[in-house]
């Protein structure tokens, strides 16, 4: 992004120690987002997604409240508003995301949901009137490569209903992130709180939702069919994929741009073809590996890329 971005030119510039101290959560976030295919996959069918996301969120959400409640207090009208709007956001997108892994394989998920790298800096750019730096597009490229080659490892499905949610899961993603980034009171508010918010409003759509007749199973006869396995991948996907992963994304969008964040959080399928590997014994081959590579090389070029270009 050029200087002329006015979310560049919000963003102090950092020495290289503190932007890593920056990347560092974000990639973090990556991380367990890529785990969280096989967590997700290992407690969803079609007919539990909505009760699953309302067991989700709600496992965080009175924690949430209870150690922010002073701080929610002091949201002004205008936090509210934009805080709930991004909830609304959120809400599209693990609806899109849940239904799709359930409906695709978690190698197309990867690479699907990976796009957001791309129209990420792309949205910016046409939001803001200004061009990407050629090098951060070139870089995005190559990690995509890298995405293609790495997921072609494992086996590329034909196209299905859940690869089509996952683009748009990831065109939801570009929504939330620059929304984040260009929302004034959101910018200026207090994290915690304004995760809480959003949180809230996505539980309240899928209450709403899974109320509805024609929704599946009801979050109550879920949790009550869960075991020990089934309620540790529920916890895992609400602390770690949830709480942890927005909060951060919160915390570091006002830090940096809305493209490094998005570059970062595009290693996602690499960790979701690690998890695989330890977890699940999928063995990515020669193309698997040369993909990982690529991806790591693109992320650390579009860093620079995007470094290069805020100054």
């Amino acid at each position: 992004m050029t200087a002329a971005s006015p979310i560049a030119a919000s963003v102090p510039l950092r020495a290289p120690r503190r932007a890593w101290l920056t990347d560092l959560p974000v990639l973090l976030v990556a991380v367990v987002w890529g785990a969280s295919y096989l967590a997700a996959k290992g407690i969803t069918t079609t007919h539990t997604v909505v009760a699953v996301l309302v067991l989700r969120f709600a496992v965080v959400l009175p924690v949430l409240v209870v150690a922010g409640w002073s701080r929610l207090r002091a949201l002004s009208p205008a936090q509210w508003r934009g805080a709930g709007l991004l909830g609304l956001v959120l809400s599209g997108i693990f609806l899109l995301e849940t239904y799709g892994v359930v409906h695709t394989s978690a190698t197309n998920a990867g690479l699907i949901i990976s796009l957001t790298m791309i129209f990420t800096p792309l949205a910016e750019a046409v939001v803001t009137r200004t061009r990407p730096p050629r090098a951060f597009l070139a870089a995005a490229a190559l990690s995509v490569a890298g995405v293609v080659l790495l997921t072609q490892g494992a086996g590329f499905s034909t196209p299905s209903l859940g690869d089509l949610l996952m683009l748009l899961a990831a065109l939801a993603r570009t929504v939330h992130v620059l929304a984040m980034a260009r929302i004034k009171a959101v910018r200026s508010a207090d994290s915690l709180s304004l995760t809480t918010v959003q949180l809230g409003s996505a539980v309240l759509v899928f209450a709403l939702l899974a109320a509805a007749p024609g929704t599946g199973a009801s979050p109550w006869s879920v949790a009550l069919g869960f075991g020990a396995r089934e309620w540790a991948g529920l916890v895992f996907l609400s602390v770690f994929c949830t709480l942890f992963a927005f909060f951060v994304q919160m915390w570091a969008v006002r830090r940096t741009s809305p493209s490094r964040v998005s570059l970062l959080l595009g290693t996602e399928p690499l960790w979701a073809a690690a998890a695989g590997i330890a977890l699940a014994g999928d063995r990515p081959g020669v193309l698997g590996i040369a993909g990982a590579l690529l991806v790591l090389a693109g992320t650390t070029w579009g860093r620079r890329a995007a470094d290069a270009g805020a100054r």
